[in-house]
């Protein structure tokens, strides 16, 4: 959905970068002369944001912002339902679509319309006219390739998910596990729309018996594990086979020195999930106002202009600028696998629980 961090390595993808916490906690004055001066976003470990824009957001509304990140989507969305009494922060970003229902089914929060609502494309609208979320932004969940390992070993890379399970690329991906990782997760239910409630598990059996590889999350797969990342190469790892984003491409070259002329990892465009991300007012919150300021500024235009480029992932608002970066080297799948947001709710802990059976044990 998240993407990137930058420290010594490289992370791509729907939630991949971070900034730290703009500010400190203070509850003394605020932004109309009463409340808290701090509003606090709570995310996963993917937020990222250029300074000037966050303080021009702060220098507008009165509000400090404070980051907490919370791992990865799927640990922070579990950790704010067990603390939805209490909440750690009063704007919960990151939320996919692949556990929305989760979050909402839980009460995590309240109503509130964002101002320019209406300029969000309705392709990424949902909850009616409850708004209970915001859409910020989207992208799609596809298995990365290492153009310079297929090239040494005079081997095509793969296309598609049948591909995946040709005995020619056993022992050659990495994948998130579905239960902890959201970009697993998408994976997961990319092969449920592709096979269907009959097809999938089979399909799995086909993927573990070539050897897929399952690692907790996200950063360890790409950056540790998948030898076409920047981090992957210092690691020296073996698996040119990744679940990562079509905007991880873009990443690798914006972030090289010196900057290749193509990207140096592909995408197989059979494999994409899209994923969409959200952001919601916590029910408790402490700052509910600075939330809400909080939640219009996250698709105000200077945000979503300033988003692609520090979180790699495509803005929700119309007329929001796209990189040409993103159009030359991760441009958005043709024809991704996509899900209504209902079946996932219907099928999407069985699923888990069944594959976490299938393929951990």
């Amino acid at each position: 959905m998240g993407i990137t961090k930058k420290v010594t390595v490289l992370a791509v993808g729907l939630g991949l970068v971070t900034l730290s916490a703009c500010g400190s906690s203070g509850d003394d004055g605020g932004a109309d002369g009463g409340g808290s001066k701090t509003v606090t976003l709570v995310s996963h470990n993917s937020w990222a944001a250029s300074k000037d824009v966050i303080a021009a957001f702060e220098k507008q509304s009165g509000y400090k912002v404070e980051v907490l990140e919370d791992g990865d989507a799927g640990q922070a969305v579990n950790k704010a339902i067990l603390t939805k009494d209490n909440p750690q922060g009063d704007v919960l970003f990151g939320v996919d679509n692949t556990l929305l229902s989760r979050a909402l089914d839980n009460g995590l929060f309240q109503p509130y319309e964002a101002k320019d609502a209406d300029l969000i494309l309705d392709e990424f609208r949902v909850d009616g006219d409850r708004h209970r979320v915001t859409p910020v932004d989207t992208g799609d969940i596809c298995v990365n390739y290492d153009k310079e390992w297929f090239s040494e070993h005079d081997l095509t890379p793969p296309k598609t998910f049948d591909d995946l399970v040709d005995p020619r690329y056993k022992d050659l991906l990495v994948v998130e596990n579905a239960s902890t990782s959201s970009p697993g997760l998408g994976f997961l239910l990319g092969t449920a729309a592709k096979y269907g409630d009959d097809g999938w598990a089979d399909y799995w059996k086909k993927l573990k018996a070539n050897g897929v590889k399952v690692v907790d999350g996200w950063e360890q797969a790409y950056n540790e594990e998948f030898s076409g990342s920047a981090g992957g190469k210092q690691a020296k790892a073996d698996r040119p086979l990744v679940v990562s984003y079509a905007s991880s491409p873009p990443a690798e070259v914006i972030y090289a020195d010196p900057k290749p002329d193509t990207a140096p990892t592909g995408v197989a465009e059979g494999t994409c999930f899209r994923q969409v991300e959200y952001a919601g007012l916590l029910s408790n919150a402490k700052n509910p106002e600075g939330g809400k300021a909080l939640l219009d500024f996250l698709i105000s235009k200077p945000f979503q202009d300033d988003m692609p480029l520090n979180m790699f992932v495509y803005p929700v608002r119309e007329a929001a600028q796209v990189p040409e970066e993103f159009e030359k080297f991760g441009p958005r799948a043709k024809d991704p696998e996509t899900m209504d947001p209902a079946r996932i709710a219907d099928n999407r802990d069985q699923w888990v629980k069944s594959w976490t059976s299938l393929v951990l044990k």
